[in-house]
């Protein structure tokens, strides 16, 4: 974004909900934002740094976001620029210490930082074989876990034992604790000896110099002076005191957070730290977010019954979640005989849904455990429906994505002068990208994915920022360091867990049953509350389609012992419910005809629509579809916003378009002339 384009506090602020705005003008002290999943509590952070800066209240340079995922920093340090504040650091917890650390080391402790271990395995098996412990992969996987728990929870090998019997910990890989207290001793000896720090240590050996050495706290400590923490629920012991010693005893901290959300505590994440924020800041302002821009109220409904359900489990800090979008179909209730049945169902579901208009990388599968994916891949591959794996290859690791920004490098020497998005489908196309995408599948169809996510990345910086070539390569540099990357299409299939903070327009979650969810390992009421919490982010990933599934036999012929997860007791309709449903709304595809028929305004509205955005289209030379589809167009013409902050909760319409073309769409709305004008004009 551009200085000329810089929107001013009284913008900003204008743009915001009564919530979102009380969170953005409490600019110090103390701040806890309660934040209900699809709240837009980034957008309500992210204006309020926006907001402290354009004020003059902050330097840019003095606040420090953290968050707990490389994406989800490069996100918001992505949305700050849009608001035209750079300088800004936006950070995981891992990321801001280790920059630190490696900054301090030679001073505080001499010489270099020694490297970092990436897995652990190597050192826990080593450490494993010196106690005569014979061990497998999976052992080795989990004693690797339980050491990482103890150092995040700052548990040392001494208290380790009184410790994870309070904590409630099971026997790590079938060791007894106090064998497990002895590799710890070991695990820090193996280290030590092999000259590696592991990742807990980046954090420990920070809080350790913060502690030791006041001169190095005080040149922190006067480096930044105002703090943002999002995902506050998921803060450990050690990420929090660590968050103590930068604050140094002042009180410029906001925390954003959901108890309901609270999904990692085995990794000794806890929400304990959200919830004691007022009393361990007396005065602190609490805001809560409620209002629900993400999901129908079908969805909303479902969510919040899952969470009511919850008893005397359910913290007061929780939020109920108020829909704000407009109603849409019922949510799909659906039992199968077996597994591979539970696939083949999802798989025609997602297809007809393609049909209507939703686009491939607009749907998920969810599920419990990692092991359910297989049946779905299955199914999927079999209807010809391209999908991707979260957590599997990096795009940045991809061998076209590594040649592209080698490609484009060296364009942004030569082609300076060509506009950025088409120099891009320039120089791509030398690798094979084409406009419209190849008919073969497996290998070609996948670089080609890669490549069209670049090209409609450059669209959308180009639209947003107007940047160059050299920009775009900047930002791409930017983001395959935070693995920060551009939506690839294709149907995603993830874990719960990994779903976290990802949200779609249709979602399956699939094998909601006893045994599965809740999982037959969770023993102990806190463990299953937790289960429930899982749930919960499942569903509120959704914004408009939401089916729940399970298969009442795991094989085909098997015997149908399984139940609807008991989560869902009061809500799962009873067998053959579902079929007596009335008729979902018409598909989207419809969705024109229904304002010809009910809303004539509207539809008038939507001609109207089209018409400016034809004229868009013609001055900027692309497709019409690329400036707003027709599916937003209907939506507007539904929804009739009055200003951008209406008109941006509208499926379709991003931050880019909004910046864009938003003040051109509610004059249209408003039934005013609108004159487009070339670029440059």
């Amino acid at each position: 974004m551009t200085s000329s384009t810089t929107p001013s506090s009284e913008e900003l602020l204008a743009a915001l909900d009564d919530d979102q705005r009380a969170v953005a003008q409490t600019l110090t002290g103390p701040l806890c934002v309660l934040a209900g999943a699809g709240t837009g509590k980034t957008r309500a952070i992210t204006y309020r740094i926006a907001h402290g800066v354009h004020a003059g209240v902050y330097s840019p340079t003095t606040v420090l976001a953290v968050t707990f995922t490389a994406r989800a920093a490069g996100e918001m340090r992505s949305r700050l620029r849009d608001l035209g504040v750079g300088g800004v650091q936006a950070r995981t917890f891992h990321a801001a210490a280790l920059r630190q650390l490696s900054y301090f080391w030679p001073a505080a402790i001499g010489g270099g930082l020694p490297r970092i271990q990436e897995h652990k395995a190597p050192l826990v098996a080593e450490a494993s074989s010196r106690l005569g412990l014979g061990v497998d992969r999976v052992s080795i996987r989990d004693l690797a876990a339980e050491i990482e728990w103890a150092k995040v929870s700052l548990v040392t090998a001494e208290d380790y034992v009184a410790r994870a019997v309070a904590a409630g910990r099971e026997e790590a890989a079938g060791q007894d604790r106090a064998t497990v207290s002895r590799l710890l001793e070991i695990y820090e000896d193996v280290k030590t000896e092999r000259g590696v720090i592991d990742f807990e240590d980046v954090l420990l050996l920070m809080v350790g110099i913060l502690e030791e050495r006041e001169d190095v706290a005080a040149e922190v400590r006067r480096q930044y002076r105002h703090f943002v923490v999002d995902e506050y629920q998921d803060v450990s012991p050690l990420q929090q005191r660590l968050l103590d010693l930068w604050l140094g005893g002042r009180k410029e901290l906001c925390v954003v957070g959901d108890v309901s959300q609270t999904i990692y505590s085995f990794t000794g994440a806890t929400p304990h730290f959200l919830t004691d924020f007022p009393r361990r800041f007396p005065g602190a302002e609490v805001v809560r977010l409620v209002r629900d821009y993400r999901s129908t109220p079908q969805v909303v409904s479902l969510a919040n019954s899952v969470l009511e359900r919850a008893g005397r489990h359910r913290s007061s800090a929780a939020v109920r979640l108020v829909a704000q979008r407009p109603s849409g179909p019922a949510v799909r209730f659906e039992a199968f005989d077996d597994d591979v049945a539970e696939a083949a169902g999802v798989a025609a579901r997602i297809a007809a849904l393609e049909k209507s208009g939703v686009p491939r990388n607009e749907i998920a599968v969810l599920y419990r455990t990692n092991g359910q994916a297989e049946a779905i891949e299955q199914a999927l591959a079999q209807a010809d429906i391209g999908y991707l794996v979260r957590g599997g290859e990096r795009f940045f690791s991809r061998r076209e994505v590594r040649e592209a920004v080698v490609l484009l490098r060296g364009a942004a020497r030569t082609m300076a002068d060509h506009p950025m998005p088409d120099a891009v489908r320039d120089v791509l196309a030398g690798m094979g990208w084409a406009p419209e995408p190849p008919a073969a599948r497996g290998a070609v169809r996948e670089r080609w994915e890669s490549l069209q996510a670049l090209v409609a990345l450059a669209d959308e910086i180009a639209a947003a920022r107007g940047a160059d070539l050299a920009g775009l390569v900047a930002e791409l540099e930017e983001r395959a360091g935070a693995q920060h990357a551009p939506t690839v299409s294709g149907v995603t299939l993830a874990s719960l867990h990994a779903a976290k903070g990802l949200e779609w327009d249709a979602v399956f979650l699939v094998g909601v049953s006893e045994g599965l969810l809740p999982i037959s390992l969770a023993e102990g009421e806190d463990a299953v509350a937790e289960e429930r919490r899982l749930l919960y982010v499942g569903v509120t990933r959704a914004r408009e389609h939401l089916m729940l599934s399970y298969a009442r036999a795991r094989t085909v012929g098997g015997r149908a012992s399984r139940k609807p997860s008991r989560f869902l007791d009061g809500l799962w309709p009873e067998e053959g419910a579902a079929r007596r449903r009335p008729a979902a709304r018409a598909p989207r595809r419809d969705r024109l005809a229904e304002l010809t028929e009910t809303d004539p305004e509207g539809a008038a509205l939507v001609e109207r629509l089209r018409a400016w955005r034809g004229q868009v289209a013609t001055a900027i030379g692309k497709p019409p579809y690329t400036v707003l589809h027709d599916t937003t167009l209907a939506a507007i013409a539904e929804a009739k916003p009055k200003d951008l902050r209406q008109l941006g909760i509208l499926r379709g319409v991003g931050a880019a378009k909004l910046e864009a073309y938003g003040p051109a769409v509610l004059a249209v709305v408003r039934g005013e002339d609108v004159v487009v004008e070339p670029p440059g004009a």
